[in-house]
């Protein structure tokens, strides 16, 4: 498994931690940064074969545990192994998966869709209790259209509903 940042290392120990050793590792405060134990947010953990071929990808929008450090590990075991979407990664695998971890902002309501931008914005989408999720700089998705389409898709959303929509921003960490 491959990424540099911090964050992805931590999500790349958790998951190899797991698969080779069946051990679920708890975050410690003093060894990994300060920073991920003081801030509480949503996180998105990607992981992508060496063809850019999505292997898996499960995250929050709004933050679920104490921290960054919980949220990644919990999120990086269910993109690994629980996406509904694909089988759990293999031992074999592992060599082969390169990582990403998303920083969530708060999402923001929107008044109108000139407030997106694909590249700049992930979408929610939202109809009573259905909601939709698109993280933002996709490969693909390059207009607002093609954004709420595929999330609406994703929620099980008929295009031709209206929904409520918020934005947010991400840092990404590869």
């Amino acid at each position: 498994m491959k990424g540099n940042h911090p964050f992805v290392k931590w999500a790349i120990k958790v998951i190899e931690s797991k698969i080779r050793g069946g051990i679920i590792l708890e975050p410690k405060y003093g060894v990994l940064p300060s920073e991920m134990f003081k801030q509480k947010a949503g996180v998105f953990v990607t992981l992508h074969k060496e063809n850019d071929d999505l292997r898996g990808c499960i995250g929050t929008f709004l933050p679920t545990t104490s921290n960054i450090a919980h949220e990644i590990s919990q999120n990086a075991l269910e993109a690994a192994l629980n996406d509904p979407r694909f089988e759990p990664v293999r031992l074999e695998e592992l060599d082969s998966i390169v990582v990403s971890v998303d920083v969530l902002s708060s999402p923001e309501k929107i008044k109108n869709v000139y407030e997106l931008d694909p590249k700049k914005y992930g979408v929610i989408v939202e109809n009573g209790w259905k909601r939709g999720l698109l993280l933002p700089d996709l490969e693909g998705v390059d207009d607002v259209e093609s954004q709420i389409r595929i999330a609406k898709a994703k929620a099980g959303i008929s295009e031709f509903k209206d929904v409520n929509i918020y934005r947010f921003t991400v840092k990404r960490y590869r």
